[in-house]
């Protein structure tokens, strides 16, 4: 349900800001290079999807990729969804992009739950991953390999992913709170040769040991030769237990600083694995390409980003999330990275403002859900922290509400240009997202992404306006996904996003255009309600939820009952809080008015914890399993997996 029209804008870029914005230059450079007449923001867009051979060779150049060779041809077999080739010529290196500068400014600023702060220059960043590439040469990583971390976001991270990626190896990492289970149904497919393991990790104000876990998950990798121990949580423990590893500093004490050797790729090889989340299965091994990452991370920081060279970016991610390949990349524009690992309100919910206000960041990106935390917190970060360097607030991971966006512009910042992400996993990037010379409006992403010609289909394959329907993108881009690891037919990939509409990627989110040229997100379309055959995005019933301070977090599903479908809303209360009937009524009362009466759960059950995938997506789908008494296929990709037998018994008693 489209929120209740609004004629001003939340935010209007300054003329200064605007003139200023890489955004700006870029139009100026297109136009004089290509004679095209006087454009805006949404005429760069329209051109970007019509000529988009034109676009992608432009910010190439605009961004100065460093290559051996860009070659002659853009993209052959544009039209085919899969099938498109991007740049085939061309010959690059990944690492020697992010590593163009090697100077004595800030690279990395690191900061630890327990206060830890440590400082890396360009300079340093550069030696750090000299020394890590020639070990890794020397035990025989070469192009193709794959190489695995478990690791906390946290300096030697960035080095080691650098380093990997400078010998054309390939670099896939988890968050070290995964269980064993979990890493060795990701890393089990993928088998890599060399595993980065961190010795243990803080949250939340505990010391979680890490070394019991590789004990029992090395021997279980095929193909691994060896495990390099990277010391953070201070453990005692003795690594001689763990098979072929050794400590980070023994392994790379033989080898000084010295230029790096970067092994040169074709723009299609392979950089990354990611994970699905793993709820209906094994997690699909989503393997990105070089070149395609790095053109789609330079355009999204730079153009809608407005990330300029000494700008300090934070996003507060973990390793295990594809908005810490992001965040990295952010090096590739001469930007220092800023750096958190821990629980991001411990020891209280001042703790990423305080790193924000001493470090002055440029770019904060976080979640919907921290967002919206803060703001039930009471928290006030206008009044309590300076701010004055702040110019972006990124949110990304679950739609953003309306009263998300009142709450950053009334309590974080008013001149901000508050920028709402939509992509994922699947692209490495985003569909849709922020525009530094554009206004925001309420409750809506500012703009389709340059280059991404989405749409909005309905069942039947039809572009529509002004209703909400799958957002599908129709054209293709260089970071699509070169394929999914051991997928050789392709049948897999396929499947994944090009089966239900032929020669479409569909991404399973529902979306609506706006007339503004924003787009509003519903929620996912797998977790689409259907109560009397009405289709009803999640993402509407939660906007009216989370607007009760009672409520902590939701998470709502069809049941089928009745031969029908009924809507059943969990709730978990904060404080010891117990669901009665007058807050029921008060739920009820708020869907049925915003929304519809079609959106009023037929159910409102108070549960003690809502399930999370690893990243900390709340999953719709596990729940909805649950209720219905059927196995969840995948609990190992859960964070709290226990929390499902509560689901379980109710299912039981219904």
């Amino acid at each position: 349900m489209t929120p209740s029209p609004v004629t001003q804008p939340l935010w209007t870029p300054s003329e200064e800001r605007i003139q200023t914005a890489n955004l700006t230059r870029f139009i100026a450079q297109v136009r004089e290079k290509r004679a095209l007449p006087p454009m805006g923001y949404h005429d760069l867009y329209r051109w970007s999807v019509e000529e988009s051979e034109a676009f992608w060779s432009e910010i190439w150049d605009f961004c100065q990729v460093v290559a051996e060779t860009k070659g002659e041809v853009v993209v052959e077999a544009k039209d085919k969804m899969p099938g498109a080739c991007w740049f085939p010529q061309a010959r690059l290196n990944f690492a020697e992009n992010l590593l163009r500068r090697r100077d004595n400014a800030d690279a990395l600023v690191f900061r630890g739950e327990d206060r830890v702060e440590r400082r890396l220059s360009f300079a340093d960043l550069y030696d750090g991953v000299s020394r890590l590439a020639q070990a890794m040469r020397a035990m025989g990583v070469q192009k193709g390999d794959r190489v695995a971390a478990v690791l906390p976001n946290m300096p030697e991270t960035v080095i080691a992913m650098l380093a990997t990626v400078s010998l054309g190896a390939i670099w896939t990492s988890c968050s070290p709170d995964f269980g064993v289970a979990g890493l060795q149904d990701r890393f089990g497919q993928t088998e890599p040769k060399l595993l980065f393991a961190v010795d243990g990790y803080r949250y939340n104000g505990k010391t979680h040991n890490c070394l019991d876990k590789f004990k029992a998950l090395v021997p279980e990798l095929p193909g691994l030769e060896q495990v390099v121990i990277v010391p953070y949580a201070g453990s005692k423990e003795e690594t001689e237990s763990i098979p072929w590893a050794c400590t980070l500093g023994d392994w790379i004490q033989d080898f000084a600083p010295r230029e790096i050797q970067f092994t040169y790729t074709n723009f299609n090889d392979p950089l990354y694995i990611l994970y699905s989340s793993g709820t209906t299965g094994k997690p699909k091994c989503i393997v990105h390409g070089v070149g395609g990452t790095l053109l789609q991370h330079l355009k999204e920081h730079q153009l809608h980003s407005d990330i300029k060279r000494d700008d300090r970016v934070l996003f507060f991610t973990t390793c295990g999330w594809m908005m810490w390949n992001w965040l990295v990349s952010a090096l590739a524009s001469e930007a220092a990275l800023m750096l958190y690992d821990g629980s991001p309100f411990y020891p209280d919910g001042n703790t990423l403002w305080d790193f924000a206000q001493k470090e002055r960041f440029t770019f904060f990106g976080t979640s919907a859900k921290y967002i919206e935390a803060l703001n039930k917190a009471g928290l006030n970060p206008k009044s309590s922290h300076r701010l004055d360097n702040l110019r972006t607030l990124a949110s990304t991971g679950s739609p953003l509400t309306p009263e998300s966006f009142d709450y950053v512009y009334a309590s974080i910042k008013s001149d901000l240009n508050l920028a709402s992400l939509c992509g994922g996993t699947d692209i490495i990037s985003c569909f849709m997202l922020g525009c530094p010379v554009i206004p925001v409006w309420r409750g809506e992403i500012q703009s389709p992404g340059l280059g991404m010609k989405i749409e909005v289909f309905d069942p039947d394959g039809k572009a529509i306006e002004g209703e909400t329907g799958e957002l599908v993108c129709t054209r293709a881009f260089p970071s699509m996904p070169i394929g999914f690891w051991n997928d050789n037919s392709g049948a897999r990939y396929h499947l994944a996003y090009f089966a239900q509409y032929p020669n479409t990627w569909c991404h399973g989110d529902l979306i609506e255009l706006t007339e503004q040229g924003g787009i509003i997100v519903h929620g996912r379309s797998d977790a689409t309600l259907n109560p009397g055959g009405v289709r009803i995005g999640t993402a509407e019933i939660y906007r009216q939820v989370e607007q009760f301070d009672e409520v902590a977090e939701s998470v709502v599903v069809g049941q089928e009952w009745a031969g029908d479908i009924r809507v059943v809303l969990f709730l978990k209360l904060r404080d010891s809080l117990t669901l009665d009937k007058a807050l029921t009524d008060q739920i009820k009362q708020k869907i049925r008015q915003n929304c519809t009466p079609r959106h009023v759960p037929a159910v409102i059950h108070q549960v003690h914890a809502i399930p999370r995938t690893q990243s900390g997506k709340i999953t719709e789908l596990a729940v909805r399993d649950a209720i219905h008494a059927r196995p969840v296929k995948n609990d190992e990709a859960l964070a709290n997996p226990e929390a499902l037998d509560e689901f379980r018994q109710w299912a039981n008693i219904r």
